[in-house]
């Protein structure tokens, strides 16, 4: 979900490794200069086109890095059953999934004291969160990082993570 501490988790743990990437999806929404589509609750073919897209691209990136002997954190939105589609574009392996799910009123408050917004296109963090809950396929490690420090967070990805989140 925007505002769960994604970014800032996924360069932590990024950081736990010997040779540790961070795959920023929005990275690649960002180098559209012209023409990009946003999602929104009533996205169409292209929005859903660019994003898939976006996907493929990071699984790319994170598949080249793991090549050259990286250990690869992707971060990026992933909501409802594009999350299998997503994790299906990454073929190296092994592959670990996490998905930090905080509770909405958390997702709120970090909302309000960032600069940034991931809210500015038509859903509420509640709207997103049932959406998100309710059609996302329970894929992986899902941790409630609510009442988590960023490197607390870690720690648990580093713990459960294997155990609960490996996509074989």
């Amino acid at each position: 979900m925007p505002a769960s501490g994604k970014t800032t988790v996924a360069d932590l743990l990024a950081r736990r490794f010997d040779k540790g990437v961070h795959v920023n999806g929005d990275v690649f929404r960002r180098m559209v200069v012209s023409g990009a589509v946003p999602m929104s609750p009533s996205s169409g073919d292209e929005a859903w086109a660019q994003l898939r897209l976006r996907y493929r691209l990071a699984a790319s990136v994170a598949d080249t890095y793991f090549d050259a002997g990286f250990t690869v954190v992707v971060q990026d939105v992933v909501v409802g059953a594009v999350l299998s589609e997503y994790v299906s574009l990454i073929r190296s392996r092994p592959l670990v999934v996490i998905v930090l799910a905080p509770r909405p009123h958390v997702v709120a408050a970090r909302e309000r004291g960032r600069t940034k917004t991931g809210y500015d296109n038509g859903w509420s963090v509640e709207e997103f969160d049932a959406g998100f809950r309710s059609t996302t396929p329970p894929l992986g490690a899902w941790i409630d990082s609510s009442e988590h420090t960023p490197e607390q967070t870690v720690d648990e990805i580093l713990t459960r993570g294997w155990q609960e989140g490996a996509v074989r």
